[in-house]
């Protein structure tokens, strides 16, 4: 293993270092043992970063790292069994990391932006995070017996390389990204940042795919019109799709709603549209499961995207986050929506408004590692053990 680190280190020094790094390189190549070790690729460094004015960090293609697929023709997150968690590179679930979303089923995306964000700042810090906690997510489902990496091509594609001292701006380079992302046939799974970015996402989602429906979790409709003067900011992202046709209202359902507000009939816009909306006292102390079946019902086989601010959890579980709301849902009903999911034509997802510093327990990011996880998991195509 020693071997091993010392072999990725060499590719992190400097050129003038070549001789030492040659000399290193040489050393792991004859120590390293004739099975392949799982290395994700290493990150681009500031002199390479040619790709940034298309959105994404451009990272090495596949092949600059050694990929084990542990036997599988997918790729498959290492086992701690084989590969410590604190070692190699910090990606979603340990898988490997690329540049692009060619040739990938399903693709973990960071977003770290929180420029939209109305009362605590931090969500920009929330993919790196939730990576970090990834490292205990494993391979199978061993409640709902899915395989995803059985059945998927999924990898880490890094983030959107953001504009964080201009809102709109920034939104032009994720819309430019999702763009390419959903145009390559695959299904973005996003790490946010706060909820403005599901604004310019759903713009490339509906682009290729038209009116969506949503399943939207969230303590907040999002569906306001303006705040200081400004109509894109991570209370309106919802308003912003109704009004560019990118959701279809029918099939619209907002769960775990709650808090105090500044009108005296919040959801009346929200019904007025048509949408669902399910306030948070309508899920108190029960199941979702009736609820879901209900939904699974509405949204039919049209195409489905879900979008789950992590303030719809009760901040006993969620604290690491912006615009907490007290008496939310249970990490058990958030499992019970998203497992709710299956079977509906999934075609984006994401989890937002994760802000760690407000969690020094990190499980906030743990839980949002693990709820993106659920989602891959109920994936069209996603096999059951």
């Amino acid at each position: 293993m020693r071997s091993r680190l010392w072999a990725r280190c060499s590719q992190l020094l400097p050129r003038e270092a070549g001789l030492c790094a040659r000399k290193l390189s040489a050393f792991a190549a004859a120590a390293a043992p004739r099975h392949g070790l799982w290395f994700p690729a290493l990150p681009a460094t500031s002199g390479s970063l040619s790709g940034a004015s298309m959105g994404l960090l451009q990272l090495p293609a596949p092949g600059h790292g050694t990929f084990c697929r542990w036997g599988s023709q997918f790729n498959v997150p290492p086992s701690a069994q084989f590969v410590a968690r604190p070692v190699g590179v910090c990606s979603m679930m340990k898988l490997p990391v690329q540049a692009s979303a060619e040739g990938l089923d399903a693709a973990f995306v960071g977003v770290p932006l929180d420029m939209g964000t109305s009362n605590r700042p931090g969500a920009r810090f929330g993919p790196r995070q939730i990576r970090a906690e990834s490292a205990m997510v494993r391979r199978y489902n061993g409640s709902t017996g899915a395989a995803p990496f059985d059945s998927l091509q999924v990898a880490d594609v890094g983030d959107v390389n953001v504009n964080l001292y201009n809102l709109p701006d920034s939104c032009r380079l994720i819309r430019e990204s999702y763009q390419k992302i959903v145009a390559s046939g695959c299904v973005p799974l996003t790490l946010g940042g706060d909820h403005t970015i599901t604004y310019p996402i759903l713009q490339a989602v509906a682009e290729k795919h038209g009116p969506v429906g949503l399943v939207h979790v969230d303590a907040h409709t999002d569906t306001g019109d303006r705040a200081l003067g400004e109509k894109i900011y991570h209370g309106t992202p919802f308003r912003r799709c109704v009004e560019e046709g990118l959701l279809d209202c029918s099939r619209v359902v907002q769960i775990g709603i709650r808090g105090s507000s500044y009108d005296p009939d919040p959801y009346k816009y929200c019904r007025d549209q048509g949408f669902r909306v399910v306030p948070a006292e309508e899920c108190w102390s029960k199941s979702l499961v009736p609820l879901m079946a209900e939904v699974r019902k509405q949204m039919g086989d049209k195409p489905v995207y879900i979008s789950f601010d992590i303030d719809g959890l009760d901040p006993a579980y969620a604290p690491g986050t912006g615009t907490p709301e007290i008496a939310g849902l249970t990490p058990a009903q958030a499992l019970e929506i998203i497992r709710g999911c299956k079977g509906l034509n999934i075609v984006g997802c994401d989890l937002v408004e994760v802000a760690p510093m407000y969690d020094v327990s990190g499980n906030t990011a743990l839980l949002a590692a693990n709820l993106l996880f659920e989602m891959l998991c109920v994936l069209p195509g996603v096999k059951t053990m």
